[in-house]
């Protein structure tokens, strides 16, 4: 099994430090060994206490691992002390491995985790020996001395840590002002930049996470952009999955994207359940030309490839219900859209199937006292994606998430109704509603 090594402070909530890293690495199938640096008395609003580990404790847990074990990549987060980094970058300095060094100053509720002797030794003595430094804007201002606000900044901050001695640089851009995050990595003369969407609040972990994700990957044997890319990919589901556990900040997920990965049986079991059972239960005369798909997307989802349906779809065979393939992820465009559309406004609506568009339908659904939207296909913008353009409209002019989005159709489209709902349960009972109405009339 790989091992990555992480020496880094210890964290009382266990949202952050060594134990968030020990998680992250499990979550890739890794196993973490690790070296206390400090032991922290904090907690999701405050920290209240620090005890720093001395020096010679902190080589002996170095040298007890690295002459029992093969590493395969090392990261460093708290540091604390300017004689701890000096100590910790001369023992590793020669290792020969991938190094991540994570500039830890400043914990995420705001307190300092570091003493101000800390930040001329990163300089000297830790960036010198990184593979891959990690620093948030206010750690590469105080590194660098630099006031980062544009894109020039973001770049000019880079390359003053590489000339440091850094080998690449990961510039997390989440405290920048900005529709979106940019998150630069700097490889020499090589800028890529990493773009994902605001998350509007903090988390507890994030920065420490990612160092691990990226140190993992590194022991894997991916090059420095491809550990970058793939950390941040593993970071938005940790972010998307953050969970509360006290009154201050969430704890960002490190494990999201292996339970994200262990859902996916759930998932399609789940939907090809409430397959079975809307074919027992939906008239023929409900079931539009083009068939009918029912999907159910992982937590989080953030691709087609996310989101479970009927491929092939459902659809009429004599005068019956049937399913004309089997579930999978990645088979549905359509509905699957709807659900990817709807889960940028409320993570927790994540299925939907459709059904004929008629007029009566929609009354029995309305009688349900379902909530009901629509949108014009006439005013779909050009370079738009039909589903997650006109489902985006429709939330946004109800305001909320409604049970029920239809449209009248178009030049060669067929009008749809779409029934929405937090998993295939919800969904079909939504449908059910609507069907005793029909009953009813």
């Amino acid at each position: 099994m790989l091992v990555v090594l992480t020496i880094a402070g210890s964290d009382s909530i266990g949202g952050a430090g060594l134990q968030a890293d020990i998680k992250a690495l499990a979550s890739m199938g890794i196993h973490g060994v690790s070296v206390v640096t400090a032991v922290t008395s904090q907690n999701t609003q405050h920290v209240h206490e620090i005890h720093p580990i001395p020096v010679d404790h902190i080589i002996s847990q170095l040298d007890a691992i690295l002459e029992d074990t093969t590493i395969g990549a090392v990261k460093t987060g708290m540091l604390y002390s300017a004689e701890i980094a000096e100590a910790v970058a001369e023992k590793i300095k020669n290792l020969h491995l991938p190094i991540v060094v994570d500039p830890v100053l400043v914990a995420g509720v705001g307190d300092p985790l570091s003493k101000k002797d800390l930040i001329r030794s990163l300089e000297d003595h830790m960036i010198p020996v990184s593979s891959v430094a990690t620093p948030n804007i206010p750690e590469a201002e105080a590194i660098t001395g630099l006031r980062i606000r544009s894109d020039e900044d973001r770049v000019k901050a880079c390359k003053y840590i590489l000339d440091m001695g850094a080998k690449s640089v990961v510039l997390k851009g989440g405290h920048l002002q900005g529709e979106k995050i940019v998150d630069t990595l700097c490889l020499g003369d090589e800028i890529v930049e990493f773009v994902s969407r605001r998350v509007e609040h903090r988390g507890h972990g994030g920065g420490c996470i990612l160092s691990a994700y990226i140190a993992g990957y590194l022991a894997i044997g991916k090059t420095i952009k491809e550990a970058v890319r793939l950390a941040l990919e593993r970071m938005s589901n940790s972010i998307d999955m953050r969970y509360a556990i006290g009154k201050g900040l969430k704890i960002v997920n490190p494990m999201a994207t292996a339970e994200k990965e262990m859902e996916r049986y759930t998932v399609m079991k789940s939907l090809k359940a409430a397959v079975g059972e809307l074919e027992s239960i939906l008239p023929i005369s409900w079931v539009p030309e083009v068939g009918i798909n029912f999907v159910y997307a992982l937590p989080c989802a953030r691709g087609l490839d996310e989101v479970c349906g009927i491929e092939g779809r459902i659809g009429v065979v004599g005068d019956r219900l049937v399913h004309l393939g089997c579930p999978d992820f990645g088979v549905s465009k359509h509905i699957a859209r709807v659900v990817l559309a709807a889960m940028q406004h409320d993570l927790s609506i994540r299925s939907a199937v459709n059904i004929r568009y008629h007029e009566d339908i929609l009354a029995c659904l309305k009688l349900a006292g379902l909530s009901v939207a629509s949108f014009d296909r006439t005013r779909e913008p050009e370079g738009r994606k039909t589903m997650e353009w006109g489902t985006d409209t429709a939330i946004k002019e109800v305001g909320f998430i409604p049970d029920v989005i239809f449209d009248i159709g178009g030049h060669g489209k067929e009008p749809m109704i779409r029934i929405l709902g937090k998993d295939p349960s919800d969904v079909l009972r939504k449908l059910r509603l609507a069907l005793d109405r029909a009953v009813i009339s």
